[in-house]
């Protein structure tokens, strides 16, 4: 549980990031000390050349040369002038070098190499090392060097590099670890238990966050979470009041279509009365009480939270248009409809549905002020897109904004908003979508997409091949 926490990981990281850094540290430095080790036991090897030179004689026992070479740490050491002539101090029987090391051309990666050979040999070979014997002269210093004392030399330095950097990891991370616990690990624990915790009653006002005054993005985080959580808030209490509003709305509305429906029956037998002033007012008053009817059936429609269930079916789409004009009871001066929908174009949908859906944009374009309708079709990429197209004024921009918004959106005065509203919501439950085109004074158009029957798309398909 506690890899699993951001914390804990970070810390993971942060040793492994430390160490691997001090491992690239270390290859270098491993190097560094292998030349300052020779380059030592070099200077040490001249001085006791120089000593050896300046001795009256010209010559020292052997045993005052062993004492120089054990100082040195060397088992030879020789001189090697620019004018050719040589001086050395061996051993009684000095041994024959394993391997020869130049100091006078040094080179990095040969270095490197030369570390990590030394460090993974076994045994004890027999080192020849030349380097210069100083800044201001051109001889050369040779040293014979066993490589067992400096392979011990290198895994002690090699050590004491580990334990230091394990104590920089840890201490690194420790520091890392309280840092990234105070700065992020506990604000980002304080926002997530208030996300619980808002979950969990997302009404009560006392478990919304409190945000600080951070500048960082931790302090944007939280202020953006309170700003999130009271406008659920508000969207959940508006969204109670309406469920509570829309309840009390469908009761009204049943009874008071009831009520209406009784008013019709009376206002019926006004129209046989003998009086002129009764005939005259009669059909308005009709005219009336159908459209309060309407508008009732259309509140307690939407008011039902499922829409009705599609019974899907394939059809063509030129005989559902032609069938429009008679049920909106005008004649041909009054509203003009031109079905130039391909007869052959086939849907699949609810018959029915799509058909209130036509009747709905129809009428909406009556009212507005439409004398001519004009509906299209084609079919591209598995794709039925149909627009519905009236020369009436255009929309008003306060329609257009809250077009599809249920008694927000009629363009006329008194109207409900709910045409297509309702038409909307039955296009998408076929998977489809209906969109403003366009809206200008010369008139509007609707777009309707639904998704091509299968049979469709292949017919399609091979007439475009052919």
């Amino acid at each position: 549980m506690l890899l699993k926490s951001l914390s804990a990981r970070l810390l993971i990281l942060t040793v492994f990031f430390v160490m691997v850094g001090e491992v690239l540290i270390f290859v270098p430095s491993v190097a560094r000390y292998r030349m300052t080790y020779f380059e030592n036991r070099l200077a040490a090897g001249y001085i006791a050349i120089l000593a050896f030179d300046a001795s009256p004689t010209g010559q020292l026992g052997q045993t005052l040369i062993d004492k120089l070479l054990a100082r040195v740490g060397a088992q030879g050491v020789a001189l090697h002038r620019a004018d050719g002539s040589a001086l050395r101090l061996d051993r009684a029987d000095p041994p024959r070098p394993d391997f020869t090391i130049d100091l006078t051309h040094p080179n990095v990666w040969l270095a490197i190499r030369g570390s990590f050979r030394t460090l993974s040999g076994e045994g004890n070979r027999i080192l020849r090392v030349l380097g210069p014997a100083g800044a201001d002269t051109a001889d050369t210093a040779e040293v014979l060097l066993d490589e067992a004392p400096l392979r011990d030399e290198l895994w002690d330095f090699g050590l004491r590099i580990l334990e230091l950097s394990l104590v920089l990891s840890l201490v690194t991370a420790a520091l890392v670890y309280l840092s990234l616990q105070w700065l992020l690990v506990r604000p980002m624990r304080r926002v997530t238990a208030s996300m619980v915790e808002f979950r969990e009653d997302p009404e009560d006002a006392a478990r919304v966050i409190a945000a600080s005054r951070r500048r960082d993005e931790i302090g944007v985080a939280e202020r953006e979470l309170a700003v999130l959580q009271r406008t659920v808030r508000q969207a959940l209490g508006q969204r109670a009041r309406l469920a509570a509003l829309g309840t009390a709305v469908t009761k009204i509305n049943h009874d008071l279509r009831n009520i209406l429906a009784t008013a019709r029956l009376v206002t019926d037998g006004l129209t046989a009365s003998a009086a002129p002033e009764v005939r005259r007012v009669a059909p308005r008053l009709l005219d009336a009480i159908d459209r309060a009817i309407a508008l009732c059936t259309r509140t307690l429609d939407f008011s039902r939270d499922d829409t009705p269930p599609l019974a899907r079916t394939q059809f063509s789409l030129a005989p559902l248009i032609d069938e429009i004009g008679p049920d909106l009871g005008l004649s041909e001066n009054e509203l003009a409809i031109e079905d130039e929908i391909p007869s052959d174009l086939v849907v699949e949908a609810d018959r029915d549905q799509l058909y209130r859906v036509f009747l709905n944009l129809a009428r909406n374009a009556v009212e507005a002020g439409a004398h001519r309708l004009r509906f299209t079709a084609e079919c591209e990429a598995g794709t039925i897109a149909i627009e519905v197209a009236d020369d009436g004024p255009g929309l008003p921009p306060k329609a257009r904004e809250n077009l599809f918004r249920p008694f927000f959106g009629s363009a006329r005065p008194g109207g409900s908003g709910l045409g297509l509203a309702i038409a909307r919501e039955l296009v998408r439950a076929h998977g489809g979508e209906l969109s403003l085109a366009s809206s200008t004074g010369a008139g509007t158009v609707f777009r309707l997409t639904l998704a091509a029957p299968a049979k469709h798309q292949v017919s399609r398909a091979r007439a475009s091949a052919s």
